[in-house]
C-alpha cells in the first residue's frame, strides 16, 4: 500500500484506541458529580464510598487518555505535515484554547479530587469534582470545534504562501460556531454520558449477580439507568439534527449513510441491510419515503443521491453504510436496556432476572461500539476531502516519509496498544473485583447469614 493509505490506517488505529478513554472520563465526570452531589444532599455514606470507588477508575482512564492523545498530536507532524501547515492557524487556536480552558482546569483540580477528601471540606472537594468534570467536557468542546471546522469550514481565508496555500482565521467565533460544531458537540457529549452510564450499569449488574456490595450496587443501578434513559432520549433528538445537517452541508455523506445511489422521489430510509457496490444497489429492509420525511418533513421530496456527485468524490459506501447503521442499532439496544431496566428496577424484579443482568454487564461495550462506528462513518464519509471541498486527503500527507516506515510504525503501535490495553483491563478488573473498600464488612455479614 502507498504512504497515503498506510498513514490513514495508522491515524485510524491511533484515533480509535485513544477514543476508548475520553468518553469514559467525560461520562464518569458527570456520574461523579451526581454521586457526590447525592452524598452532600443526603449525607449517606454509601454515596461517598461509591464516589471514591469511581474516582479510582476515573484516574486510570484519565491517565491513559492523556498518554494516547499525545501520540495523535505527533502524528500530525510526522505523517500529515502538509495538512498541518494548511490548518495550523485554525487548529492552533482551537488546541491552545483546549490547553487553557480544559486541560489546566482538569489537571489543576485532579489532585484535590484524588487525594483531598480528608484534607479539605466536603464542599471544596465537590467543587474540585465539578471542575474536573467541566475540564473533561471543555476538552471535548475544542476538539469537536476543530473537527467540525474540517466538516463545515467557515471563518477563514485562504492565503498563498511560498510553501503553498494555508487557511488563516479571519473570524475566530465564526470558526468556533461553524454550522455543525454545536450539534456535533451535543451528539458527542451525549455519547460520552451514555458511556459513563452504561459503565456504571455494567458494574452494578456484576455486583448484583455476585450478591456483593448490594446497597451501593442498587444505588449505582438507579443512577445509571436514569442517566442512560435521559441520554438515549436526548440522542434521538440530537441524532436527527446531526443527520439533517449532514444532508444540508455534506449530501454525499448522507447518501453514503443510506446507500442512496440514485436521486428519487419518496427516497427510502434503510433499517438494516447491505450494499452491493458493484451493482450500486442496497439490499435492505427500508421505509419508503422515510429519508424524504426525515430530511424535509414530507414523504415525496427527493433526497440527493450519489448520481449527482462526481464518481471520484464518492466515499467508501459499504463501510459508511454499515458503520452508520451499527451505530443506530447500538442506540436502539441501549434505549431498550434503559427502558426495560427502569421498569424492572421500579417493580423490584431486576435482581431476579439474571439473564437481563448479564446483558447489562455486556452492555458496557454498546456505547463504545456506537462511538467507534459513528466516527468511522463520519470520517470515511468525508473522503476524499480532509477539509470539506477545500483540501483533498491525498494533498495533506507528508512527502518525506516512506511506506516502509509507516508500515513499521503500524506494527509497533499495534503491539504497544495491545500491551497497554491488556494492562488497562488487568487494572480495571482488579479495581472492580476489589470494589468499595468499606463494604467488605457488609459482604461478610451477608455470607454469614447465608
Amino acid at each position: 500500500m502507498d504512504v497515503l493509505t498506510l498513514s490513514r490506517i495508522q491515524f485510524a488505529i491511533n484515533s480509535c484506541f485513544h477514543y476508548l478513554f475520553p468518553p469514559i472520563s467525560i461520562g464518569l465526570g458527570l456520574m461523579l458529580c451526581i454521586m457526590e452531589g447525592l452524598y452532600l444532599k443526603t449525607g449517606q455514606l454509601k454515596y461517598k464510598e461509591m464516589t471514591n470507588f469511581w474516582i479510582r477508575i476515573f484516574a486510570l482512564t484519565f491517565a491513559l487518555g492523556v498518554a494516547t492523545g499525545l501520540v495523535q498530536s505527533f502524528a500530525f507532524g510526522t505523517n500529515w505535515a502538509r495538512y498541518s501547515r494548511f490548518v495550523g492557524d485554525v487548529f492552533g487556536s482551537a488546541l491552545a484554547a483546549e490547553g487553557i480552558f480544559a486541560f489546566f482546569l482538569e489537571a489543576g483540580f485532579l489532585g484535590i479530587l484524588l487525594f483531598g477528601w480528608d484534607r479539605v471540606g466536603n464542599k471544596l472537594h465537590y467543587f474540585s469534582t465539578v471542575c474536573v468534570a467541566l475540564g473533561a467536557h471543555f476538552s471535548a468542546v475544542w476538539i469537536i470545534v476543530a473537527n467540525s471546522w474540517m466538516q463545515t469550514p467557515v471563518g477563514h481565508v485562504i492565503e498563498e504562501t511560498a510553501m503553498g496555500p494555508r487557511a488563516v482565521i479571519h473570524d475566530f467565533w465564526a470558526m468556533v460556531f461553524n454550522p455543525s460544531s454545536m450539534d456535533r458537540l451535543l451528539h458527542v457529549l451525549i455519547g460520552c454520558w451514555l458511556t459513563g452510564a452504561f459503565f456504571v450499569i455494567s458494574v452494578a449488574a456484576y455486583y448484583l449477580l455476585r450478591r456483593r456490595h448490594l446497597a451501593i450496587a442498587r444505588s449505582m443501578m438507579r443512577i445509571g439507568l436514569i442517566v442512560a434513559f435521559g441520554a438515549c432520549a436526548l440522542q434521538l433528538f440530537s441524532g436527527h439534527r446531526s443527520a439533517r445537517l449532514v444532508g444540508e452541508h455534506q449530501p454525499a455523506k448522507l447518501a453514503a449513510f443510506e446507500g442512496n445511489y440514485v436521486t428519487q422521489e419518496a427516497t427510502p430510509i434503510s433499517i438494516w441491510g447491505w450494499v452491493d457496490s458493484k451493482e450500486q444497489k442496497v439490499h435492505a429492509l427500508s421505509i419508503p419515503g422515510g429519508l424524504s420525511f426525515f430530511m424535509y418533513g414530507n414523504f415525496h421530496q427527493p433526497v440527493m443521491g450519489l448520481d449527482q456527485v462526481p464518481r471520484e468524490e464518492w466515499p467508501n459506501v459499504p463501510v459508511v453504510f454499515q458503520t452508520y447503521h451499527i451505530m443506530v442499532l447500538m442506540w436502539g439496544a441501549m434505549f431498550g436496556i434503559a427502558i426495560l431496566g427502569l421498569i424492572l428496577f421500579l417493580r423490584k424484579r431486576l435482581e431476579l432476572q439474571k439473564w437481563f443482568l448479564w446483558i447489562m454487564v455486556v452492555s458496557v461495550l454498546f456505547p463504545h461500539v456506537a462511538q467507534q462506528c459513528g466516527w468511522v462513518s463520519t470520517e470515511i464519509g468525508r473522503q476524499p476531502w480532509i477539509v470539506w471541498k477545500i483540501l483533498l486527503t491525498k494533498d495533506g500527507v507528508s512527502k518525506s516519509i516512506a511506506s516502509g516506515q509507516v508500515a513499521a510504525s503500524i506494527v509497533m503501535f499495534i503491539l504497544a496498544y495491545t500491551l497497554l490495553f491488556c494492562l488497562f483491563l488487568f487494572l480495571l478488573d482488579r479495581k472492580i473485583k476489589h470494589g468499595p473498600e468499606s463494604l467488605a464488612k457488609d459482604d461478610l455479614i451477608y455470607r454469614n447469614i447465608l
